[in-house]
Order: C-alpha cells, then sequence, then structure tokens
C-alpha cells in the first residue's frame, strides 16, 4: 500500500516473482542435499541420512534428560514444617549419567558427519 499520490519504490509482482524463484532455487538446492545424504555410504554401510536422524534422536533424548533433570530442582519455600515437603521421584545422578553419555555420543557422531561431509560432493538435482 501507498499513500494517494505516492509510487511504491519497487514493483510488488516483480519482488513476488524473484521470491518464488529464490524458493524453487531453495528447494532444489534441499533436494540436492537429501539426495546427497541418502546416497552417501559411509564404510559400515550406513548411509548419511541414517546418521543424520540418529543424531536428532540423540540432540532430542539429550533434551529430554535435560528437562527432566532441571525440573527435578525446585526451591523450598516452606516458612513452617506445616507446609509442603518436595520430593525427587527420579534419580538425578542416573540421569545426568544418561545425559553425558548421549553428550559424547552426539560429539562422536557430529565429527564423523562433518569429515564425511568433508570428502563429498554435492549431487547436483
Amino acid at each position: 500500500m501507498v499513500q494517494d499520490g505516492d509510487q511504491p519504490s519497487e514493483d510488488p509482482n516483480e519482488l513476488l516473482k524473484q521470491v518464488f524463484s529464490l524458493i524453487q532455487e531453495f528447494q532444489k538446492l534441499s533436494y540436492a542435499i537429501h539426495e546427497t545424504n541418502a546416497l552417501t555410504k559411509l564404510n559400515d554401510g550406513r548411509s548419511l541420512l541414517a546418521l543424520l536422524t540418529l543424531r536428532d534422536e540423540f540432540v532430542e533424548q539429550h533434551k529430554t534428560l535435560t528437562a527432566a533433570i532441571s525440573n527435578t530442582s525446585r526451591e523450598s519455600d516452606r516458612y513452617s514444617t506445616r507446609e509442603i515437603k518436595w520430593h525427587k521421584v527420579i534419580p538425578v545422578s542416573s540421569l545426568q549419567k544418561q545425559a553425558d553419555d548421549i553428550s559424547l555420543k552426539l560429539r562422536d557422531l557430529n565429527v564423523l558427519i562433518q569429515s564425511t561431509n568433508w570428502k563429498i560432493d554435492l549431487i547436483e538435482a
């Protein structure tokens, strides 16, 4: 929209054409990346795509564990012994160990993914 008597600084129809063109380029690039990840095999036979989905799984597991751990700590707001007392119902040390183990797996997996990415070329769509 412009005020009466004014002209837009750019042609909106031309801007839409440019945006649609960029969206199409992005989709082609995205497809090429996904295809490359699916077709790239590691020495153990797994695809790069399998590693990426495994990394996503580890990230979600780690987020879940750290959220559970952080929700076990609650500041005591008791003013007398008659008020409610809170007790932890999950073993924090065990959860922290699991989170640490997953963090290590994530770091190792990220190194493998990055080193693989340096060794391959993008398959052009």
